[in-house]
Protein backbone atom coordinates (compact mmCIF):
# COMPACT_ATOMS: atom_id res chain seq x y z
CA UNK A 1 0.00 0.00 0.00
CA UNK A 2 1.31 3.61 -0.68
CA UNK A 3 2.61 6.23 1.65
CA UNK A 4 -0.04 8.22 0.34
CA UNK A 5 -3.49 5.24 0.95
CA UNK A 6 -1.86 4.56 4.47
CA UNK A 7 -2.00 8.51 5.52
CA UNK A 8 -5.91 8.67 3.52
CA UNK A 9 -6.80 6.09 6.07
CA UNK A 10 -5.23 8.01 9.12
CA UNK A 11 -7.24 11.28 8.10
CA UNK A 12 -9.85 10.30 10.71
CA UNK A 13 -8.10 12.57 13.13
CA UNK A 14 -8.93 15.63 10.74
CA UNK A 15 -12.54 16.78 11.63
CA UNK A 16 -15.37 15.23 8.84
CA UNK A 17 -18.44 17.18 9.84
CA UNK A 18 -19.79 20.30 8.36
CA UNK A 19 -17.37 23.53 8.99
CA UNK A 20 -18.79 26.02 11.42
CA UNK A 21 -21.84 28.39 9.99
CA UNK A 22 -19.32 31.42 10.02
CA UNK A 23 -17.20 29.57 6.97
CA UNK A 24 -18.76 27.52 5.95
CA UNK A 25 -20.16 29.60 2.78
CA UNK A 26 -16.57 29.80 1.53
CA UNK A 27 -16.26 25.94 0.89
CA UNK A 28 -18.78 26.77 -1.97
CA UNK A 29 -17.48 28.55 -5.69
CA UNK A 30 -19.73 31.65 -5.83
CA UNK A 31 -22.51 30.53 -9.00
CA UNK A 32 -20.04 32.28 -11.30
CA UNK A 33 -17.32 30.01 -10.73
CA UNK A 34 -19.20 26.54 -10.18
CA UNK A 35 -18.50 24.31 -12.41
CA UNK A 36 -15.96 26.08 -13.95
CA UNK A 37 -12.28 24.60 -14.59
CA UNK A 38 -10.99 27.54 -16.82
CA UNK A 39 -8.14 26.59 -19.83
CA UNK A 40 -6.36 24.23 -16.50
CA UNK A 41 -5.89 20.56 -18.12
CA UNK A 42 -7.78 18.76 -15.53
CA UNK A 43 -5.59 16.04 -13.25
CA UNK A 44 -7.41 13.83 -13.38
CA UNK A 45 -5.99 12.73 -16.50
CA UNK A 46 -2.73 10.84 -16.82
CA UNK A 47 0.21 11.94 -18.91
CA UNK A 48 -1.48 9.80 -21.61
CA UNK A 49 -4.62 11.09 -21.43
CA UNK A 50 -5.77 8.22 -19.50
CA UNK A 51 -9.01 8.76 -17.59
CA UNK A 52 -8.47 8.69 -13.59
CA UNK A 53 -11.90 6.80 -12.73
CA UNK A 54 -10.96 5.06 -8.77
CA UNK A 55 -8.98 6.45 -5.89
CA UNK A 56 -6.47 3.59 -6.35
CA UNK A 57 -6.14 5.38 -10.12
CA UNK A 58 -5.63 8.64 -8.43
CA UNK A 59 -2.88 7.23 -6.11
CA UNK A 60 -0.91 6.31 -9.28
CA UNK A 61 -1.99 10.07 -10.97
CA UNK A 62 -1.22 11.52 -7.61
CA UNK A 63 2.53 9.40 -7.47
CA UNK A 64 2.78 11.04 -11.37
CA UNK A 65 2.36 14.39 -10.44
CA UNK A 66 4.45 14.62 -7.56
CA UNK A 67 7.80 12.81 -9.71
CA UNK A 68 7.15 15.11 -12.49
CA UNK A 69 7.31 18.22 -10.08
CA UNK A 70 10.08 16.71 -8.04
CA UNK A 71 12.15 15.80 -11.64
CA UNK A 72 11.45 20.06 -12.12
CA UNK A 73 12.39 21.23 -8.86
CA UNK A 74 14.76 18.83 -7.89
CA UNK A 75 14.55 16.16 -5.40
CA UNK A 76 15.26 16.53 -1.42
CA UNK A 77 17.99 14.99 0.54
CA UNK A 78 16.80 12.69 3.18
CA UNK A 79 14.35 14.07 5.85
CA UNK A 80 16.16 14.12 9.25
CA UNK A 81 14.53 11.73 11.37
CA UNK A 82 15.08 13.82 14.66
CA UNK A 83 15.76 17.39 14.26
CA UNK A 84 17.54 19.05 17.11
CA UNK A 85 15.92 22.07 18.70
CA UNK A 86 17.89 24.32 20.55
CA UNK A 87 16.39 26.36 23.86
CA UNK A 88 17.91 29.89 24.15
CA UNK A 89 15.40 32.05 26.10
CA UNK A 90 11.83 31.35 27.65
CA UNK A 91 9.53 34.13 28.29
CA UNK A 92 5.69 33.62 29.74
CA UNK A 93 3.17 35.38 27.78
CA UNK A 94 -0.42 35.30 28.21
CA UNK A 95 -1.78 31.25 28.58
CA UNK A 96 1.42 30.01 27.05
CA UNK A 97 5.15 29.90 26.98
CA UNK A 98 7.39 31.26 24.34
CA UNK A 99 10.68 29.66 23.88
CA UNK A 100 13.08 31.26 21.52
CA UNK A 101 14.85 28.53 19.35
CA UNK A 102 16.90 27.45 17.10
CA UNK A 103 15.84 23.96 14.79
CA UNK A 104 17.57 22.06 12.47
CA UNK A 105 16.52 21.89 8.90
CA UNK A 106 18.77 20.93 6.49
CA UNK A 107 22.07 18.75 5.92
CA UNK A 108 25.62 19.61 7.80
CA UNK A 109 23.76 20.78 10.26
CA UNK A 110 22.16 24.10 9.09
CA UNK A 111 19.51 25.45 10.93
CA UNK A 112 16.67 28.41 11.42
CA UNK A 113 15.96 30.85 13.96
CA UNK A 114 12.28 30.78 14.98
CA UNK A 115 9.98 30.79 18.34
CA UNK A 116 8.39 27.98 19.65
CA UNK A 117 5.02 28.87 21.62
CA UNK A 118 3.39 26.22 23.80
CA UNK A 119 0.37 25.98 25.64
CA UNK A 120 0.22 25.68 29.96
CA UNK A 121 -1.06 21.74 30.65
CA UNK A 122 0.08 19.01 29.24
CA UNK A 123 -1.28 18.50 25.97
CA UNK A 124 -1.00 16.84 23.01
CA UNK A 125 -1.98 19.94 21.31
CA UNK A 126 -2.38 20.54 17.65
CA UNK A 127 0.03 22.49 16.26
CA UNK A 128 0.66 24.80 13.40
CA UNK A 129 3.89 25.75 11.92
CA UNK A 130 4.02 29.69 10.27
CA UNK A 131 6.43 30.88 7.57
CA UNK A 132 7.44 33.81 7.02
CA UNK A 133 10.21 36.45 6.00
CA UNK A 134 11.28 36.64 9.91
CA UNK A 135 10.46 34.47 12.89
CA UNK A 136 8.95 37.10 14.81
CA UNK A 137 5.77 38.57 12.90
CA UNK A 138 4.32 34.69 13.20
CA UNK A 139 4.52 35.44 17.44
CA UNK A 140 3.31 39.32 17.58
CA UNK A 141 6.71 40.68 17.98
CA UNK A 142 6.53 42.21 14.14
CA UNK A 143 4.30 43.43 11.38
CA UNK A 144 0.72 43.89 12.19
CA UNK A 145 -2.06 40.89 11.76
CA UNK A 146 0.90 38.50 10.77
CA UNK A 147 0.44 37.24 14.21
CA UNK A 148 -0.60 33.59 13.14
CA UNK A 149 1.28 31.52 16.03
CA UNK A 150 0.40 33.57 18.38
CA UNK A 151 -3.54 33.93 18.25
CA UNK A 152 -3.69 29.82 17.54
CA UNK A 153 -1.51 29.31 20.77
CA UNK A 154 -3.22 31.63 22.70
CA UNK A 155 -6.06 29.16 21.41
CA UNK A 156 -4.50 26.44 22.50
CA UNK A 157 -1.92 25.25 19.28
CA UNK A 158 1.64 24.85 19.45
CA UNK A 159 2.96 26.89 17.55
CA UNK A 160 6.42 27.64 15.86
CA UNK A 161 7.11 30.37 13.84
CA UNK A 162 10.35 30.50 11.33
CA UNK A 163 11.46 32.91 9.00
CA UNK A 164 13.82 32.26 5.98
CA UNK A 165 16.61 29.99 6.11
CA UNK A 166 20.35 31.56 5.29
CA UNK A 167 20.55 29.90 2.09
CA UNK A 168 17.29 31.10 0.71
CA UNK A 169 17.75 34.98 1.16
CA UNK A 170 16.37 37.12 -1.16
CA UNK A 171 19.31 39.69 -0.79
CA UNK A 172 21.59 37.11 -2.17
CA UNK A 173 22.14 34.90 -4.89
CA UNK A 174 20.80 31.59 -3.67
CA UNK A 175 22.86 28.96 -1.99
CA UNK A 176 21.60 25.38 -2.97
CA UNK A 177 20.37 23.94 0.30
CA UNK A 178 23.01 21.06 -0.17
CA UNK A 179 24.80 19.21 -3.37
CA UNK A 180 22.27 17.03 -5.30
CA UNK A 181 23.20 14.24 -7.87
CA UNK A 182 24.80 16.22 -10.76
CA UNK A 183 22.72 14.54 -13.69
CA UNK A 184 19.57 15.56 -11.52
CA UNK A 185 18.27 19.52 -11.33
CA UNK A 186 19.53 20.94 -8.43
CA UNK A 187 17.05 22.24 -5.89
CA UNK A 188 14.71 25.18 -6.94
CA UNK A 189 14.19 27.33 -3.23
CA UNK A 190 10.68 26.85 -2.96
CA UNK A 191 11.04 23.61 -3.20
CA UNK A 192 14.08 23.72 -0.67
CA UNK A 193 12.10 25.92 1.55
CA UNK A 194 9.35 23.29 1.45
CA UNK A 195 12.05 20.46 2.63
CA UNK A 196 12.42 23.10 5.20
CA UNK A 197 9.24 23.10 6.47
CA UNK A 198 8.91 19.29 6.68
CA UNK A 199 12.15 18.85 8.64
CA UNK A 200 10.34 21.19 11.20
CA UNK A 201 6.89 19.30 11.08
CA UNK A 202 8.84 16.36 12.33
CA UNK A 203 10.63 18.60 15.00
CA UNK A 204 7.12 19.60 16.15
CA UNK A 205 5.33 15.62 16.15
CA UNK A 206 8.65 15.02 18.43
CA UNK A 207 7.65 17.69 20.63
CA UNK A 208 5.41 15.44 24.02
CA UNK A 209 3.08 18.22 23.53
CA UNK A 210 2.15 17.95 19.93
CA UNK A 211 -0.17 15.11 18.32
CA UNK A 212 1.92 14.76 15.49
CA UNK A 213 -1.03 13.98 13.38
CA UNK A 214 -2.53 17.40 13.82
CA UNK A 215 0.39 19.71 12.40
CA UNK A 216 -0.78 22.71 10.48
CA UNK A 217 0.66 24.80 8.52
CA UNK A 218 0.15 28.98 7.34
CA UNK A 219 1.43 31.70 5.56
CA UNK A 220 1.07 34.81 3.93
CA UNK A 221 2.24 36.12 1.06
CA UNK A 222 5.99 34.44 0.24
CA UNK A 223 4.84 32.50 3.46
CA UNK A 224 1.55 31.67 1.12
CA UNK A 225 4.03 30.52 -1.53
CA UNK A 226 6.16 28.13 0.91
CA UNK A 227 3.25 27.05 2.85
CA UNK A 228 1.03 26.07 -0.15
CA UNK A 229 4.73 24.52 -1.42
CA UNK A 230 5.25 22.63 2.00
CA UNK A 231 1.51 21.38 2.04
CA UNK A 232 1.20 20.09 -0.92
CA UNK A 233 4.87 18.65 -0.95
CA UNK A 234 4.69 16.64 1.96
CA UNK A 235 1.57 14.38 2.82
CA UNK A 236 2.62 14.46 6.97
CA UNK A 237 0.96 18.44 7.07
CA UNK A 238 -3.04 17.40 8.24
CA UNK A 239 -4.35 20.95 6.63
CA UNK A 240 -2.86 24.17 5.57
CA UNK A 241 -3.41 28.17 4.90
CA UNK A 242 -2.32 30.18 2.10
CA UNK A 243 -2.21 33.63 2.35
CA UNK A 244 -2.46 35.32 -1.32
CA UNK A 245 0.18 33.96 -2.36
CA UNK A 246 -0.84 33.73 -6.01
CA UNK A 247 -2.02 30.37 -6.18
CA UNK A 248 -1.23 29.78 -9.89
CA UNK A 249 1.05 31.22 -12.23
CA UNK A 250 0.18 34.43 -13.88
CA UNK A 251 2.43 37.43 -15.43
CA UNK A 252 0.00 40.11 -15.92
CA UNK A 253 0.74 40.40 -11.89
CA UNK A 254 3.84 41.26 -10.92
CA UNK A 255 3.79 40.26 -7.82
CA UNK A 256 2.79 36.13 -8.82
CA UNK A 257 6.34 36.09 -9.24
CA UNK A 258 7.26 32.11 -9.62
CA UNK A 259 9.95 33.28 -11.95
CA UNK A 260 12.43 34.65 -10.31
CA UNK A 261 15.59 33.14 -9.23
CA UNK A 262 14.79 32.83 -5.60
CA UNK A 263 11.24 31.00 -6.47
CA UNK A 264 11.14 28.54 -9.60
CA UNK A 265 13.20 30.51 -12.06
CA UNK A 266 17.10 29.69 -10.17
CA UNK A 267 19.40 28.71 -12.70
CA UNK A 268 23.49 28.75 -11.66
CA UNK A 269 24.33 29.32 -15.61
CA UNK A 270 22.16 32.57 -15.94
CA UNK A 271 21.08 35.38 -13.54
CA UNK A 272 18.54 36.71 -14.80
CA UNK A 273 17.47 40.36 -13.86
CA UNK A 274 14.56 41.09 -11.57
CA UNK A 275 11.22 41.77 -13.24
CA UNK A 276 8.23 40.54 -15.21
CA UNK A 277 9.34 38.01 -18.23
CA UNK A 278 9.94 39.62 -21.31
CA UNK A 279 12.31 39.38 -24.57
CA UNK A 280 14.83 41.60 -22.35
CA UNK A 281 14.20 39.02 -19.69
CA UNK A 282 13.47 35.86 -20.38
CA UNK A 283 12.46 32.70 -18.46
CA UNK A 284 14.54 30.79 -16.48
CA UNK A 285 15.28 27.87 -14.64
CA UNK A 286 12.27 24.77 -14.27
CA UNK A 287 9.60 28.01 -14.58
CA UNK A 288 10.46 28.33 -18.23
CA UNK A 289 10.01 24.50 -18.69
CA UNK A 290 6.80 24.67 -16.62
CA UNK A 291 5.30 27.44 -18.63
CA UNK A 292 6.34 25.84 -22.30
CA UNK A 293 5.13 22.31 -20.92
CA UNK A 294 1.46 23.84 -19.97
CA UNK A 295 2.05 23.05 -16.21
CA UNK A 296 0.32 25.12 -13.46
CA UNK A 297 0.54 24.75 -10.00
CA UNK A 298 -3.54 23.42 -9.72
CA UNK A 299 -1.86 20.30 -10.25
CA UNK A 300 0.32 20.76 -6.57
CA UNK A 301 -3.25 21.82 -5.22
CA UNK A 302 -4.61 18.66 -6.06
CA UNK A 303 -2.05 16.79 -4.34
CA UNK A 304 -3.38 18.20 -0.98
CA UNK A 305 -6.77 15.92 -1.80
CA UNK A 306 -8.21 14.86 0.74
CA UNK A 307 -6.56 16.81 2.65
CA UNK A 308 -8.46 20.57 3.80
CA UNK A 309 -6.98 23.63 2.82
CA UNK A 310 -7.72 27.48 2.78
CA UNK A 311 -7.05 30.12 0.59
CA UNK A 312 -7.19 33.28 2.27
CA UNK A 313 -7.31 35.62 -1.07
CA UNK A 314 -6.60 39.24 -1.87
CA UNK A 315 -5.55 41.27 -4.15
CA UNK A 316 -3.37 38.34 -6.13
CA UNK A 317 -6.17 35.31 -5.83
CA UNK A 318 -9.40 36.80 -6.34
CA UNK A 319 -13.07 34.98 -7.19
CA UNK A 320 -11.51 33.46 -10.23
CA UNK A 321 -8.96 31.60 -8.79
CA UNK A 322 -11.81 29.39 -7.76
CA UNK A 323 -11.44 27.97 -11.49
CA UNK A 324 -8.17 26.07 -10.69
CA UNK A 325 -9.53 25.35 -7.46
CA UNK A 326 -12.17 23.17 -8.85
CA UNK A 327 -10.23 20.72 -10.06
CA UNK A 328 -8.98 20.10 -6.40
CA UNK A 329 -12.87 19.43 -5.31
CA UNK A 330 -13.76 16.97 -8.22
CA UNK A 331 -10.34 15.16 -7.01
CA UNK A 332 -11.93 15.06 -3.22
CA UNK A 333 -15.14 14.18 -4.66
CA UNK A 334 -14.22 11.08 -6.34
CA UNK A 335 -11.90 10.38 -3.19
CA UNK A 336 -15.76 10.72 -1.17
CA UNK A 337 -14.68 14.34 0.67
CA UNK A 338 -16.56 17.11 0.42
CA UNK A 339 -15.92 20.56 2.26
CA UNK A 340 -12.24 20.25 1.74
CA UNK A 341 -11.17 23.52 -0.28
CA UNK A 342 -11.84 27.16 0.79
CA UNK A 343 -11.17 30.79 -0.18
CA UNK A 344 -12.23 33.70 1.16
CA UNK A 345 -11.51 37.16 -0.82
CA UNK A 346 -10.74 40.57 0.35
CA UNK A 347 -9.88 43.30 -2.01
CA UNK A 348 -6.36 43.67 -0.62
CA UNK A 349 -3.17 41.99 -0.18
CA UNK A 350 -2.51 42.48 3.76
CA UNK A 351 -4.24 40.37 5.93
CA UNK A 352 -7.45 42.14 8.05
CA UNK A 353 -8.88 40.96 11.13
CA UNK A 354 -11.62 39.17 9.35
CA UNK A 355 -9.67 37.55 7.14
CA UNK A 356 -7.17 36.06 10.15
CA UNK A 357 -10.67 35.30 12.18
CA UNK A 358 -11.32 33.17 9.35
CA UNK A 359 -8.45 31.57 9.19
CA UNK A 360 -8.34 30.43 12.96
CA UNK A 361 -11.70 29.22 12.85
CA UNK A 362 -10.47 26.73 9.97
CA UNK A 363 -7.59 25.45 11.64
CA UNK A 364 -9.75 24.97 14.94
CA UNK A 365 -12.67 23.04 13.15
CA UNK A 366 -10.34 20.90 11.50
CA UNK A 367 -7.42 19.78 13.75
CA UNK A 368 -8.17 21.61 17.20
CA UNK A 369 -11.20 18.73 18.80
CA UNK A 370 -9.18 16.25 20.36
CA UNK A 371 -8.84 12.69 18.83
Amino acid sequence: MSLWLCLLGSLAIVSNGLPPETIRPFFVPPAEFAGDFGAYRSPLLFDNDTPVKTPEDWSKRRSEILATWRDLMGDWPPLIERPEIQYLEKTKRDNFTQHKVTVEIAPNNQTVPGYLLIPNGDGPYPAVLVVYYDAEAGVGLGRELRDFGYQLARRGFVALSIGTPEFASLKAPYKPLWDGPKDKPQLQPLSALAYVAANCHTALANLPQVDPDRIGVVGHSYGGKWAMFASCLYEKFACAVWSDPGIVFEESRPNINYWEPWYLGWDADVQRERGVPSDERPRTGPYKKMIATGRDLHELHALMAPRPFLVSGGAEDPPKRWQPLNHTIAVNRLLGYTHRVAMTNRPTHGCTPQSNAQIYTFFEHFVHPAP
